[in-house]
């Protein structure tokens, strides 16, 4: 190891002493050949035998110093998992979490007659406490390798579902845990001007180049995926199929909860392992049937819904979907509030504080870029740790270094696919070499180049700079209903830079296109407000890339003014028009038949004579000026 480890039994004398009842006197036998070896003193011994002596003789002096409660603790775990008492295994389970370092498998295999099975479950824990309690060198990364490829193997190649049965969050810390060593073997990898001759000769090696290789991660989440066919069986129960159906539909495997419950967590899996590879439009593909917001299936461990939240909002925010990806930070962070008390005793409790820590971060960058209305209780916990940083964000370009480095606090550690040229030597030595001003294209700069984080971290500051020009804007315009571009222009040009109003403008059309994006807008309501959503927005059938353009600003503008330019009239063809109108009209006159002659109407004589000239009449019709009214 890097430095010396203390041992278990040395560092925590007081353990719990509940186990009596187990036989620890195990004896570690003896080769007979070694005890002939130890009979003839004129034998000459070849290294290899002298090593192998040496190292049993090591091993029997380590057994010996295990005090008996941790070889008690041992052997009730190994007959807890033989018994598949999944009480007992989760109790055990759940008291495996020293603060030194664990025994090695070798040194404990007599307590457990050489159960290969119960010894890769040990590795994988005895591994996990060395990546996180202490500091793995390049062996202990090679070995929890060759562990993950024996404990998969066991899973997938045998002859149908191997009889064992373990507790769920056991099973989601086997997922995390391989995805986390797979991403520290990366981050190890990208570094070779900090590698030892001895580690450059392993990385260069056949067996260096395919250890924790990107293909092998995803062929054994996918494997898992398909073996218990997970998607089938959430697809099955969205339909609301009967328990018969579901069990024709996943078959031998998926109908175990150790492959249906491996099954679930390799899809949230693949999801974080496509958002370190950068692949953020698949990582949510993978999740369509899973859903966020879901009630999970059976009861998942706080850190898988966690993990789940966060690199979906990743996606959303990485992907330029502000309000989708706040709505997750916020409905999860409201979530964790509520249910803090109930996982304390969870060895990842310090990690799910930082995850969470880490969405309060991701979420002031969604207010600096999109600035929308959300949940009070959590924007309350945003302003109180981040509220200074915000303010610097708000000032434009004055805040990128505030928004670069709240970025890399909060996003992952993003890997790349491909490794160093390890095998080639000058081409590795020709990455390394500085780059010089008569040498622009030394192929140093894409060792800076080829890092994953810098490179979304230019994408994301470009995005931030190219805003930066909104606040300025958004606080004049919000004192006006009206107000012409010479006079914006006036009123930003106060330092005399020399402003002109195309430019203004085109600030103005950056905050128009600011103010919308894709979103998913059937996911109002309770989602916003920070709390599940189960039946809007978050069904495991509807896709989470769909989405709709959505307004995010709470500033619009859609008054178009039109300045007409006047033209000179053309005389000529004025005249030729009308001459020619008038000419069609004269024709269609000529054209129309003439009106046929009306007779005149006969007037009747009056019976009583005519009354006398001037006298006033007494019946009959009044005629006025413009029309006839009755009498």
């Amino acid at each position: 190891m890097a430095h010396q480890r203390v041992a278990l039994w040395a560092a925590e004398p007081d353990l719990d002493d509940d186990i009596n009842d187990a036989d620890v006197d195990i004896p570690i036998p003896i080769p007979s050949s070694t005890n002939e070896l130890y009979d003839d003193p004129n034998l000459q011994l070849d290294e290899g035998s002298l090593q192998a002596m040496q190292q049993h003789i090591a091993q029997q002096a380590a057994f010996a110093q295990i005090p008996d409660v941790v070889k008690r603790f041992i052997v009730h775990f190994h007959q807890a998992v033989l018994d598949n008492n999944l009480q007992e295994i989760t109790l055990a389970y759940e008291n495996t979490t020293p603060k030194t370092e664990w025994p090695e498998a070798e040194t404990i295999a007599p307590l457990v007659n050489d159960d290969q099975i119960f010894l890769i479950l040990y590795r994988e824990l005895y591994y996990r406490h060395v990546y996180s309690r202490l500091q793995p060198n390049v062996d202990d990364r090679f070995h929890s390798y060759e562990n993950s490829c024996e404990l998969f193997n066991y899973l997938l190649n045998s002859d149908g579902p191997v009889p064992l049965s373990l507790p769920a969050h056991w099973l989601w810390d086997i997922i995390d845990e391989f995805i986390y060593q797979f991403q520290s073997f990366a981050l190890f990898r990208s570094r070779p001007a900090s590698k030892t001759d001895d580690e450059l000769a392993m990385l260069g090696s056949e067996g260096g180049a395919q250890a924790w290789s990107s293909y092998s991660v995803l062929n054994v989440l996918y494997s898992l995926i398909q073996k218990s066919r997970a998607n089938e069986w959430l697809k099955a129960r969205a339909e609301g199929k009967s328990d018969e159906e579901i069990e024709e539909i996943v078959g031998e495997y998926g109908t175990k909860p150790l492959y249906r419950m491996l099954g679930y967590f390799s899809i949230i899996g693949l999801l974080r392992v496509h958002v370190l590879l950068g692949d953020f439009t698949l990582a949510l593909k993978v999740m369509e049937s899973v859903g966020l917001g879901q009630k999970a299936p059976f009861t998942a461990p706080t850190a898988a819904h966690v993990s789940t939240a966060y690199h979906a909002g990743i996606c959303y925010f990485m992907l330029r979907r502000i309000p989708d990806a706040a709505r997750v930070f916020t409905g999860v962070l409201n979530w964790v509030m509520r249910a803090r008390q109930y996982h304390t005793r969870s060895y990842q409790y310090d990690q799910i504080n930082k995850t969470a820590d880490r969405m309060y971060a991701l979420l002031a960058l969604c207010h600096a870029l999109a600035p929308t209305r959300l949940d009070d209780n959590v924007m309350n916990i945003v302003r109180e740790r981040y509220g200074e940083q915000l303010g610097r964000m708000g000032r434009g370009e004055e805040g990128l270094s505030t928004f670069d480095e709240l970025f890399l606090y909060a996003c992952p550690k993003f890997i790349c696919a491909n490794s160093p040229p390890y095998d080639d030597p000058a081409a590795l030595a020709s990455m390394l070499v500085p780059p010089t001003p008569t040498s622009p294209s030394s192929q140093n700069p894409n060792v800076v180049l080829g890092d994953p984080t810098q490179r979304h971290l230019r994408s994301m500051s470009s995005h931030f700079l190219s805003l930066s020009p909104v606040p300025s804007l958004k606080s004049l315009l919000k004192l006006y209903t009206s107000l012409d571009a010479q006079k914006l222009t006036g009123f930003l040009d106060t330092s005399g830079a020399g402003v002109d109003e195309e430019e203004v403008l085109s600030w103005m059309m950056v905050m128009k296109n600011a103010g919308r994006c894709v979103g998913r807008v059937n996911t109002g309501g309770a989602a916003a407000n920070g709390e599940k959503d189960n039946e809007e927005g978050s069904r495991p059938s509807e896709s989470l890339l769909a989405g709709e353009w959505v307004s995010i600003s709470d500033l619009n503008f859609n008054m178009v003014h039109i300045a007409e330019s006047t033209v000179g009239r053309r005389y000529a063809g004025w005249f030729i028009r009308n001459s020619e109108h008038a000419a069609r009209v004269v024709d269609g006159i000529k054209a129309s038949p003439l009106p046929p002659r009306i007779a005149p109407p006969v007037q009747k004589k009056s019976v009583d004579g005519p009354k006398a000239e001037g006298a006033p009449r007494t019946t009959g019709q009044k005629v006025a000026w413009g029309g006839v009214k009755v009498a």
